[in-house]
């Protein structure tokens, strides 16, 4: 067994975060062979106490160095250093998998998933179109100069949001929401360990996002509006951060919307330290006439929206509304990226938009989830239930006896899939206890009401034994 060695970095120098700090005197460490691969670290306690820190802020560091490969914990024997590098690429999925085995068995409303109001037959028939059409291409590279029909097309799509002028110049078309992100942090981000701030609870496809770019995620306490001027001010002067990811209209998991006051002082925040703001859109249900953020700083902020929560996730279908001239930027990270987007796409959802019938899917899919959101309202809205309408999620704050962890896994014991707000939150950030319960359209109106069910009978027999 390794001996424990006496390790004691010097981070009274350092700005910022004191557990960033020591992540990167860890990783410093790890690299220049100071710390050898297999090393014992001192315990947490005891690093705690020479750094004279607390041992939350050496928790913290162990725990995102074990994220990153450096290090590796083992319960009754202590903390190691596994690598003289971190592991490249991604360490989890940014999705959990559906086992199509188990529908018959259980009801999975951990994320929200389109009813099949029609599209199949659409897309089909759409595809059938495009085949007979003699003048496609499909052998040569996809080009920018040929996607502007479907650009402009989008301009008529969104017309009804508040996002400033916009054109079609301003579009960047990408493989969906997530790939969206991914290109605008390559666009913005810049030196070794840049910073990007998130809402306290976010979307997690933001922080994946910023981990492929190297970047290091700093989150921001949030109220009952949003995320706080005071604590993203204090962030931006205490971090140097470089872009801000984060839901106006309708915040995952939360279901909160940023008043349109809240929304100025972000976008003046973001002006005085030259922020670029990433306005995730994707699940709002186009009817707010509240202005967006890309209205309000239309020089810094990116736009981004899918087909994905609207009409079919497996379009794999985005694009982004860019600052103001810098559309043709975005456009150019794109094309470095991956040339551009894939011919068959590009014409089928120009064709799905041109037709109309993109517009008549939306109306049914909407009208069939405003059912099922009805439906859980009924069943849970004697509860702490958060929700809006045209959601296609809701979020649920436990009453008294419940922890979030054990009513997952109680409820998944019941044949019900829900997701806990931990899954929101970065290591060791605020998390309430609560739970996140997505309005699912692939399962029977019967079978999502006994899914509902089972739900509101757990929530009304907590366990007895608090300390479940």
């Amino acid at each position: 067994m390794a001996d424990t060695i006496n390790w004691c970095p010097a981070l009274s120098d350092t700005d910022g975060p004191k557990y960033l700090a020591l992540t990167r005197a860890l990783r410093e460490a790890i690299r220049s062979g100071e710390l050898a691969q297999g090393a014992q670290l001192p315990t947490v306690r005891d690093l705690a106490w020479h750094l004279k820190v607390t041992p939350g802020t050496v928790a913290r560091a162990y725990s995102l160095a074990t994220q990153e490969g450096m290090l590796a914990a083992t319960v009754g024997r202590g903390t190691f250093v596994a690598s003289r590098a971190p592991r490249l690429g991604p360490t989890q999925p940014l999705y959990i998998e559906r086992d199509p085995n188990l529908d018959h068995r259980r009801v999975d409303l951990r994320a929200p998933i389109m009813p099949d109001v029609g599209q199949n037959k659409a897309i089909s028939d759409a595809l059938r179109a495009i085949a007979e059409d003699e003048g496609n291409d499909w052998i040569d590279y996809p080009t920018q100069t040929a996607e502007r029909p479907l650009r402009e097309a989008l301009v008529h799509w969104i017309g009804d949001r508040v996002l400033g002028p916009f054109g079609a110049d301003d579009i960047v078309l990408t493989h969906g929401g997530q790939n969206a992100i991914n290109l605008i942090l390559l666009c913005c981000l810049r030196g070794d360990r840049p910073v990007v701030l998130t809402e306290d609870l976010a979307y997690p496809g933001f922080r994946h996002a910023a981990k492929l770019a190297r970047a290091e995620v700093v989150s921001i306490e949030m109220d009952d509006q949003g995320i706080m001027p005071a604590a993203l001010e204090a962030a931006c002067r205490r971090q140097g951060a470089q872009v801000l990811c984060l839901t106006t209209e309708a915040q995952n998991p939360t279901t909160l919307r940023m008043t349109p006051e809240r929304r100025m002082q972000v976008a003046e925040i973001a002006r005085r330290h030259d922020l670029q703001i990433i306005e995730d859109d994707c699940y709002a249900n186009g009817q707010s006439n509240w202005p967006a953020l890309r209205a309000l700083a239309p020089e810094r902020t990116w736009h981004v929206a899918s087909l994905s929560k609207t009409l079919s996730a497996g379009l794999r279908f985005g694009y982004m509304v860019a600052p103001t001239g810098m559309g043709p930027t975005g456009r150019l990270t794109a094309q470095h990226a991956f040339f551009a987007l894939s011919r068959p796409v590009e014409a089928l959802v120009l064709q799905l938009l041109a037709s109309g019938e993109a517009s008549k899917l939306y109306d049914r899919v909407q009208a069939d989830l405003d059912q099922r959101l009805q439906m859980t309202i009924n069943a849970l809205g004697a509860f702490d239930l958060s929700w809006q309408p045209g959601l296609r999620f809701v979020f649920l704050r436990l009453p008294s006896g419940w922890r979030s962890s054990t009513f997952v896994s109680r409820a998944e014991a019941e044949g019900v899939m829900v997701r806990s707000a931990d899954e929101y939150a970065l290591v060791h950030g605020r998390a309430p206890n609560a739970v996140r319960i997505a309005i699912s359209g692939n399962v029977s109106l019967d079978r999502f009401q006994w899914a509902l069910s089972r739900l509101a009978q757990l929530l009304a027999e907590p366990p007895a034994d608090l300390m479940v």
